[in-house]
């Protein structure tokens, strides 16, 4: 598959069958995270990788969706403050993109295996902070989701002519 072929293929998954995700899938994708570059090489993230049942309705009272709860574990990931790279011009922090990327790294990676993610950025942050006992410093950006997807669920995407959305100078 090429890069272009993952990209037109992954799609947000927002239903997901019972079937568990494979112990060397899950260590695949976390590396792929691991690999993603970041600013000044800071790598200013954490993972946090809910799978038990418990763990699980907890963190679903963060996002309370019918689809959410089917997903068999969830990645929490998370930017470390204070460990991001800053812009000195402007101050600009870092940790927004280092995340975003790493997180893509993920989605992508889990769509290569076969497998089905959706960023979720709507969530009670702070009830998810509670619930993990994550340091001052750590905060949860984005939750993932990942499984396999119910084909039942998929919807096509939508997105915008190239036109639309490039300039060219």
């Amino acid at each position: 598959m090429t890069f272009k072929e993952l990209c037109e293929s992954r799609y947000s998954v927002r239903g997901y069958t019972a079937e568990a995700v494979s112990p060397d899938q899950l260590a695949y994708i976390l590396e792929c995270a691991r690999l993603a570059p970041s600013a000044v090489n800071r790598q200013p993230w954490h993972f946090h990788v809910v799978s038990s049942a418990e763990g699980r309705a907890a963190l679903q009272s963060c996002y309370d969706r019918p689809w959410f709860r089917t997903a068999p574990l969830y990645i929490v990931c998370c930017i470390r403050h204070g460990q991001a790279w800053v812009r000195p011009a402007d101050g600009k922090g870092h940790g927004d993109i280092d995340i975003a990327i790493a997180t893509e790294h993920i989605c992508l990676a889990a769509a290569e295996q076969g497998l089905g993610t959706c960023w979720v950025c709507n969530f009670d942050a702070r009830r998810c902070c509670e619930l993990l006992h994550l340091p001052e410093n750590e905060e949860p950006a984005v939750l993932i989701p990942l499984g396999h997807p119910d084909p039942a669920a998929h919807k096509a995407k939508q997105r915008k002519a190239i036109e639309e959305i490039v300039t060219r100078r």
